[in-house]
């Protein structure tokens, strides 16, 4: 099983996430993250499941579709590290370390 970790600014980017949508609605808040987490929760089991991202063009740097946001992380070793969330309608961030 591979281990789930997730950077600083990949936890502000779904805590950003959490509270724009809960200017709305708590409750639409919280499903949004619940669904966001059970996407990356499959990565401790399958890896590699997401798609190279396209931007980046590089083996260790994938992503998960989740609409309408973008999971991007890297593999490393037994690990994986989720670098941002970002909506896909917004241009690509610059490839965080991590």
């Amino acid at each position: 099983m591979t281990e789930v970790r997730w950077t600083p600014q990949a936890a502000d980017d779904l805590q950003a996430i959490h509270d724009f949508i809960a200017r709305d609605s708590l409750r639409y808040a919280r499903a949004e993250i619940e669904r966001i987490l059970a996407a990356v929760d499959q990565l401790e089991l399958f890896p590699e499941s997401g798609r190279i991202v396209p931007e980046y063009r590089r083996e260790d740097v994938r992503e998960l579709i989740e609409r309408p946001y973008r999971i991007v992380y890297r593999t490393h070793q037994e690990a994986v590290v989720v670098l941002m969330v970002f909506r896909a309608s917004r241009l690509i961030p610059t490839l965080p370390k991590g």
